[in-house]
């Protein structure tokens, strides 16, 4: 008999200073199927009437929100605890990329919970001293800021992709056009553009129609498509014929 799947992670923001932030955060868990967050001495208290807006619909993520007033009350029933850093800050610590905490939370056994630092300075060093494991995503060395919500999206991402959660549909693509279709309209192409003298000089032509052939058979178009260029070609070609309107 399989062993029950490793519970979901914990979300604990420690200290977050703005409601928007905290509804951002919301926003990122539940797009990817995550809904425990944790508070940790919010600065502007809780509820906040900054965070509704801004969660953009998560509402149960913020309704089912629980406030602590320290790390180690927020972790104390999870055996498994991961703080968001780009910096060790000092303390010694296996560290992992967001992928690799992901595999390591569906496997663990007991819960997870992930710490995200207050927007300004990120965790202090007694808030990574308390986790097992350091979490740090990969990032430009010359420009290393994440907000908080963004940090979360993509935690949250990596553990998702080890979950069944809806993809978007897909769109059934056309068949493409046969040769023949493409040839046609290639060839009308190229008549409008003899009588527009559009190949010149002469000794070039032959390389420009092999660029505008390379160029007209590789997007892979539709008989749809082909058919409705060809209306513009022929729509072009009449407006041309067409005569002036007389001058008033």
């Amino acid at each position: 008999m399989s062993a029950d799947p490793a519970p979901p992670p914990v979300i604990v923001l420690v200290r977050p200073q703005l409601g928007e932030n905290i509804g951002k955060a919301a926003r990122a868990m539940l797009n990817f199927g995550l809904t425990e967050m944790r508070l940790v001495t919010p600065r502007d208290g809780w509820p906040n009437p900054s965070a509704g807006p801004a969660a953009s619909g998560a509402d149960i993520v913020l309704e089912q929100a629980q406030v602590f007033d320290s790390v180690a009350d927020a972790v104390a029933d999870c055996a498994q605890v991961y703080a968001t850093t780009v910096r060790k800050r000092g303390v010694t610590k296996p560290v992992v990329t967001p992928e690799r905490a992901a595999t390591d939370i569906h496997a663990a056994r007991g819960r997870s919970a992930i710490l995200f630092g207050p927007e300004r300075s990120g965790l202090e060093t007694d808030d990574v001293a308390l986790a097992r494991t350091i979490i740090t995503v990969p990032i430009n060395a010359e420009f290393g800021s994440l907000n908080l919500a963004q940090a979360v999206i993509l935690v949250a991402y990596e553990w998702s992709k080890g979950t069944v959660l809806a993809s978007p549909p897909e769109t059934e693509l056309p068949d493409p056009a046969p040769h023949e279709e493409l040839e046609g309209m290639i060839l009308q192409l190229d008549a409008m553009l003899e009588a527009a003298h559009f190949f010149y000089p002469p000794d070039r032509t032959p390389v420009t129609k092999r660029t505008l052939r390379t160029l007209l058979t590789k997007p892979g178009w539709s008989s749809q498509e082909v058919r409705t260029f060809r209306g513009v070609l022929s729509a072009l070609a009449g407006a041309k014929k067409a005569k002036p309107p007389p001058q008033s």
